[in-house]
């Protein structure tokens, strides 16, 4: 599923391209076609992510709200004047750094509108520079403003927001569980926008036990894990992936590292850990996979 991270840089794409902009919505697909309707022909005014959920607002009030699941991905396409990565979606699909498309290269030749509809296409954006065409999520509707602070009421804090109280809110929902932590950092109500890569990768770098309960967890540690997640996901969304391991663990520190070098434990079952040597471990945890170093990340 995609993380928080993808999600914003998705919002920031959004309103790159399409902000200010009078949009054709349609759903080629048909599923999505009383929502179309209903935002075809307004201008999106804004859009903004809070963990996993984008949300794209139209001036007359009504709000495009997507959750992209596990499957879910936005392809986009235009002439010189639509810039970005050319799909954002499930890691499933197209990796956890985007598909080219960053507007360095030359504008397409000939470049006469969006092509025909391939695949199950739930809803296409249309401007008069370029598309956007959304596949397979798991939540796509129109709601209004109100519906989608409904939505965010929700939610735990976003670390990619880290507003005011954003940490104290954090803390005192972690610390008020007995549940472990490898289970509260997946729950949205408490932290938005962490998955399984972020998930496993903070409680190693914090050297914390997965199965700690929230509650036995010191004040400091809960700070400290808000502030590192804060961290490597505002590393995401400005490298466009999920990097958690550090230059002095790269082959070349001069840029950024090739996949098999961007993780402390994530998918490394069986291998050595980066700094024990330790195999790293692989159970299965409230129907996820988890990944921890059974060493240096010891029950208290």
């Amino acid at each position: 599923m995609p993380e928080g991270h993808s999600i914003h840089r998705l919002a920031r794409q959004f309103g790159d391209v399409f902000a200010g902009e009078r949009l054709a919505v349609s759903s080629p697909q048909g599923r999505f076609a009383a929502g179309a309707a209903l935002l075809d022909g307004n201008a999106m005014v804004h859009a903004a992510a809070h963990g996993k959920h984008l949300f794209l607002h139209f001036e007359h009030g009504l709000v495009l709200h997507v959750h992209l699941g596990l499957y879910g991905a936005w392809d986009f396409g235009g002439d010189s004047q639509f810039r970005g990565a050319s799909s954002i979606g499930a890691p499933r699909r197209v990796g956890e750094r985007e598909v080219a498309g960053d507007g360095t290269g030359p504008a397409p030749a000939g470049y006469a509108g969006p092509p025909a509809p391939v695949g199950a296409v739930r809803v296409r954006l249309v401007s008069d520079h370029g598309w956007a065409d959304l596949r397979g999520a798991t939540t796509c509707a129109a709601i209004t403003d109100a519906e989608a602070a409904a939505v965010l009421d929700r939610l735990g804090p976003d670390p990619l927001h880290n507003t005011a109280g954003s940490r104290d809110d954090f803390i005192r929902r972690i610390l008020a569980k007995r549940t472990p932590l490898a289970t509260l950092l997946m729950d949205q109500k408490v932290i938005a926008g962490v998955g399984n890569v972020y998930r496993a990768e903070v409680l190693f770098r914090g050297r914390i036990d997965p199965l700690l309960p929230g509650r036995a967890l010191t004040e400091d540690a809960a700070g400290f894990l808000w502030d590192d997640t804060v961290a490597v996901m505002t590393d995401g969304v400005r490298d466009g992936r999920i990097i958690t391991t550090t230059a002095g663990f790269w082959t070349r520190s001069d840029q950024l590292p090739p996949g098999e070098e961007a993780h402390f434990v994530y998918r490394r079952q069986g291998q050595p850990c980066r700094v024990c040597g330790t195999p790293v471990a692989l159970a299965d945890h409230a129907a996820r996979k988890l990944y921890w170093c059974p060493s240096c990340q010891q029950p208290a």
